[in-house]
């Protein structure tokens, strides 16, 4: 319900770099070659439907929320002709990466267990269940922080809840566990207890790193959860070549490719399916989202704006500008404070700015319009919709025209 939120949707549906957390654990999942999985929902039904129902996934609603192992119990009718291992996981748990659960499940086949926990040790674990051993160092327990002791809260071992089971043990057990007394619900942790009892073999994959354990129950989790997937980002393209100025005020989406020696200055934002080539030089402060393509050796400079565009190789938009649903061209040149008027009202239309065109500073283009190769178009000038300007012409004036006393007007339909 995301009560700490304070939130009128499903905690699952918030975000974190433009991602639901569901959709977000979903893919995860199914980066591993998993298939077949479960959603079990209770509150917020419909709208988590709605987000499931394109993800290739079934739904099992859980009719009271009874807790987490009530929960499994929901999804139960999904698995009676499923023969494998069974991996459970938690949607507000969703930083886990691939490679992780990819651990845990192999260490879970390796060892025959019926039951594999992905734990690990962080040195502020209040908030988090903790892990009981005996002196053999074996799991016998997990015990969630209202039920603990003051002595069990010193344990450092968390509980991330990820796990693997076999079907038969897990399904065999659940209906064992009882109603806790103090928050009336079923924990599945307490499962753990039921097969140390019956002296089934439990095992643990302690390869989990501290950002991927990260549970979001806050808007504060939220914001650190973001910080902790931009953080990844960003590492991962400095690796492959590309410099940022000041990471930290970067805000760089998963889904953005960036080229070798390509340098990102500070409070660039990126967002959406961007591709920026080799070579280049973004910001500060500017923003690229939607499907653009920026070129090599090109300059986005600083309070740019381009959206759901193209931009060619060599190309320079240095200031102030706003560039939406345009093709730009390569070698052309887009002067400070140079707008594409790209909606209408009703519909956004295209700009086509051609190789080694000049923009001048403040010309707005109206669009649908057309600048030609190695067109010219002066200073505060307004190319109104449909009035293309020809290749190698030059136009000035509010509304453009071609530069001479004797000139021609554009030519074009007129609205």
């Amino acid at each position: 319900m995301g009560t700490r939120m304070n939130t009128l949707m499903p905690k699952p549906l918030h975000k974190i770099c433009n991602v639901t957390m569901i959709e977000r654990l979903v893919q995860t999942v199914k980066a591993q070659g998993i298939k077949d999985i479960v959603v079990v929902i209770g509150y917020g039904k419909k709208p988590l439907e709605k987000v499931l129902k394109n993800n290739g996934v079934y739904t099992a609603e859980q009719k009271k929320l009874l807790g987490s192992a009530d929960a499994v119990k929901a999804a139960k009718k999904y698995f009676k002709k499923f023969k494998n291992n069974i991996m459970l996981l938690y949607t507000d748990t969703p930083l886990l990466t691939k490679e992780t659960l990819k651990l845990l499940s192999a260490k879970h086949i390796n060892t025959d267990a019926v039951c594999t926990l992905l734990t690990t040790n962080i040195a502020n674990p209040a908030g988090y269940g903790r892990i009981l051993r005996n002196d053999s160092g074996e799991i016998v327990d997990i015990v969630e922080e209202k039920d603990a002791t003051p002595q069990q809260k010193q344990i450092t071992e968390i509980n991330t809840g990820a796990y693997c089971f076999k079907k038969k043990e897990l399904f065999d057990t659940i209906d064992k566990i009882k109603k806790n007394a103090k928050k009336g619900e079923f924990y599945l942790t307490d499962i753990v207890r039921y097969f140390r009892e019956t002296a089934l073999t439990l095992a643990a994959c302690t390869d989990c790193p501290q950002d991927e354990a990260f549970g979001v129950n806050s808007r504060q989790d939220l914001s650190v959860a973001e910080k902790i997937v931009r953080k990844r980002k960003i590492n991962e393209l400095m690796r492959q070549g590309v410099t940022f100025i000041d990471p930290e005020t970067a805000y760089v989406d998963e889904k953005v490719k960036i080229d070798k020696d390509t340098i990102i200055y500070p409070s660039v934002y990126i967002e959406g399916e961007v591709t920026i080539g080799k070579n280049c030089q973004i910001g500060p402060f500017a923003r690229i989202r939607g499907k653009t393509k920026i070129g090599d050796n090109s300059t986005i400079g600083n309070f740019v704006e381009v959206v759901r565009s193209s931009v060619g190789h060599d190309t320079r938009i240095k200031h102030h500008s706003y560039i939406g649903d345009t093709t730009v061209g390569n070698n052309a040149n887009v002067g400070a404070g140079a707008i594409t008027a790209n909606y209408d009202g009703k519909n956004k239309n295209k700009t086509i700015i051609k190789d080694k065109a000049f923009i001048g500073v403040g010309a707005i283009l109206i669009a649908p319009v057309t600048i030609g190769k190695k067109a010219m178009v002066g200073a505060g000038s307004v190319v109104t919709r449909n009035k293309d300007v020809p290749d190698n012409a030059t136009v000035i004036g509010i509304p453009a025209h071609p530069m001479g006393r004797l000139a021609k007007p554009l030519k074009g339909k007129t609205r």
